[in-house]
């Protein structure tokens, strides 16, 4: 089945007044691999329709990011939203989504500021943003957005709690390869020696995870034991962070605690930065 392919807001809300029933969102920027698959797979077990938009957004990259090299690849994308039977493609240019410098855009405010957000500022400012014009374009049921990208799926559920948007948002499992890397369209940038040293991220989470019936302190300790050493690789990991936080608020771990957590970490191999986390139970065994 070929989708209906939207370039522009008139298009859109043409083939949106013809989809009866219930319609699941997957918003992506392209370069569709197999965890954008499986997220319009669960879109299809949870909606009547599914649509997928597919937008680089300029808004949640920082001046010295990869914006102008991030991977474009319309054509192929295209064909994995037919095969995987996608009713609507919102494909929409710059000038389409900004038609002018928006003046009033969404502050993520003090949990856009921490963990990714201190390392790219104003990023989360960007990505609540255009979700935000996504979600009023589109007018889904249901938005479903990947796990992997922890604090940005927690930021867009306090979004939709706070401003009181009529949508649900569900989270998609992280679809790893088989080395443990978490899929993202930026792994196309690592060399075969790059992507070496880049599956320590997906090892020193699942060491911290081992020790988390052990609590918060034994879980950083074996997740920076792997990688201290993958510091020391060639190339290196060069680390960001590694944090163990609230997954509601992404607020800081500290001290004798129970129960649910993430584990995130990121870091940059080469010239890509990498991000990945793990759910786990605190003081518990899993």
């Amino acid at each position: 089945m070929t989708p209906v392919v939207a370039r522009t807001r008139e298009e859109l809300a043409e083939a949106r007044s013809r989809i009866e029933g219930t319609l699941a969102f997957v918003p992506t920027m392209g370069a569709l691999h197999e965890g954008h698959l499986s997220l319009m797979r669960q879109a299809r077990r949870s909606a009547d329709a599914v649509a997928v938009s597919i937008f680089v957004n300029p808004l949640q990259f920082g001046p010295d990011e990869d914006f102008d090299r991030y991977p474009r690849t319309f054509g192929t994308d295209l064909e994995a939203c037919a095969a995987e039977g996608v009713d609507l493609v919102f494909a929409p240019t710059r000038d389409v989504m900004y038609p002018s410098e928006p003046q009033v855009t969404v502050k993520s405010g003090p949990m856009g500021e921490i963990v990714e957000g201190a390392a790219r500022p104003g990023h989360f400012d960007g990505m609540l943003t255009v979700v935000l014009k996504l979600l009023n374009l589109v007018r889904p049921d249901v938005a479903i957005f990947g796990e992997k990208d922890a604090q940005q799926l927690a930021m867009i559920r306090r979004m939709v709690f706070d401003l009181d948007l009529p949508v649900e948002v569900a989270g998609g499992p992280t679809v790893r390869e088989a080395d443990g890397l978490a899929l993202s369209s930026r792994n196309r940038y690592l060399s075969p020696d790059e992507r070496r040293t880049a599956a320590a991220l997906s090892r020193a989470l699942h060491a911290g995870a081992d020790a988390a019936s052990d609590g918060p302190e034994a879980v950083l300790d074996a997740a920076n034991a792997v990688l201290d050493k993958a510091a020391t690789a060639d190339p290196p990991l060069v680390l960001d962070y590694l944090v163990l936080v609230d997954p509601t608020t992404f607020t800081t771990i500290s001290g004798p605690r129970t129960g649910p957590a993430v584990l995130a970490v990121a870091g940059r191999v080469g010239a890509t930065h990498l991000i990945d986390n793990v759910s786990l139970q605190l003081g518990k065994e899993h």
